[in-house]
């Protein structure tokens, strides 16, 4: 993935979720919510675009 669309993917999704915040009414803590969510998501998609972290299926759960 190279760094413009890396930019634009951040872009959208930010226009996207401040679209939301502004446009639809929820309380308050739906909203600190829904950012926190994003924002998690945002970084873990980053560290994986940079390759800082696996795609996860290495991770194993019990004695498989």
């Amino acid at each position: 993935m190279s760094l413009i669309q890396l930019v634009i993917i951040l872009v959208v999704v930010g226009v996207i979720l401040w679209a939301i915040n502004t446009y639809i009414p929820m309380q308050g803590n739906i909203k600190k919510i829904l950012n926190i969510v994003v924002v998690i998501v945002v970084a873990l998609f980053i560290l994986n675009a940079f390759g800082i972290i696996g795609s996860g299926t290495n991770i194993r759960i019990g004695r498989l």
